[in-house]
């Protein structure tokens, strides 16, 4: 009863819009950060939109999300270092502020699960189904902890694991693929779960055996073309139920 292919036997899920509401606050926390970044360089400059978040950031390590949407407005920055002040004008130091305004939110008003893909997600531990969480977050062990859910996932890999061991950002596979080879299962017999068109996209040139995408945010359309074979609303419609 989980609307998922008979051979699978483990399952992939993005955290921030998938598991979490988290999504809203790192979109926040962008529009923010991008905002008052872009008018101190020209007070007339467009802001930062929610197509900006879908198109360029969402789901990317936070260093790609800075290019990529900087790119977009014909900005190039030097790439700085770790160390960089959150007022430096470089990727790393953009990529600061938007973390130190992100855990602030966290800090202030906790992480909201999505109900629906709870029930999904104890669904699947019952089923007898491995489960990984694969995320661009550098805070996805906290979110988890947050979140209360930890113990129905056997597997986690966050940015801070993407960064030790050399994975590329979505929409590169290697964040799905590590988490499928950590749990012993091939690529084939295992799903994604996904709500950012790169994260589909992952899904997708990772040759996974089937790839849901999750639309919350009106791109149902843009999630099938990126490669996902059916898309929800939320994970509890794929047991028959609502949200």
């Amino acid at each position: 009863m989980l609307g998922l292919p008979d051979d699978i036997r483990a399952c992939l899920f993005d955290l921030d819009g998938v598991l979490t509401q988290t999504a809203k606050v790192h979109q926040a926390a962008w529009k923010r950060t991008f905002d008052e970044f872009l008018r101190s360089r020209d007070p007339a400059a467009p802001e930062f939109t929610a197509a900006d978040y879908n198109l360029y950031v969402d789901g990317k390590p936070r260093e790609d999300g800075v290019r990529d949407f900087l790119a977009s407005r014909g900005i190039i920055l030097p790439e700085g270092g770790g160390a960089d002040p959150a007022d430096a004008a470089t990727v790393s130091g953009v990529a600061t502020r938007k973390n130190e305004l992100l855990l602030r939110e966290l800090e202030e008003h906790g992480v909201v699960v999505y109900e629906g893909s709870m029930r999904y997600l104890r669904a699947v531990k019952e089923a007898g189904l491995a489960t990984a969480v694969v995320t661009a977050s550098a805070n996805g062990e906290q979110v988890i902890a947050a979140g209360g859910f930890a113990d129905l996932i056997d597997v986690r890999v966050d940015g801070v694991v993407a960064k030790r061991e050399g994975l590329r950002g979505k929409p590169a596979p290697d964040g799905f693929l590590a988490g499928a080879r950590l749990l012993g299962v091939p690529p084939a017999q295992a799903v994604v779960f996904e709500d950012a068109l790169a994260g589909v996209a992952a899904g997708r040139a990772g040759d996974f055996g089937f790839v849901v995408g999750v639309d919350r945010a009106g791109q149902a359309e843009a999630l099938r073309e990126r490669g996902a074979d059916v898309v929800v609303a939320d994970l509890a419609e794929l047991m028959g139920e609502r949200a």
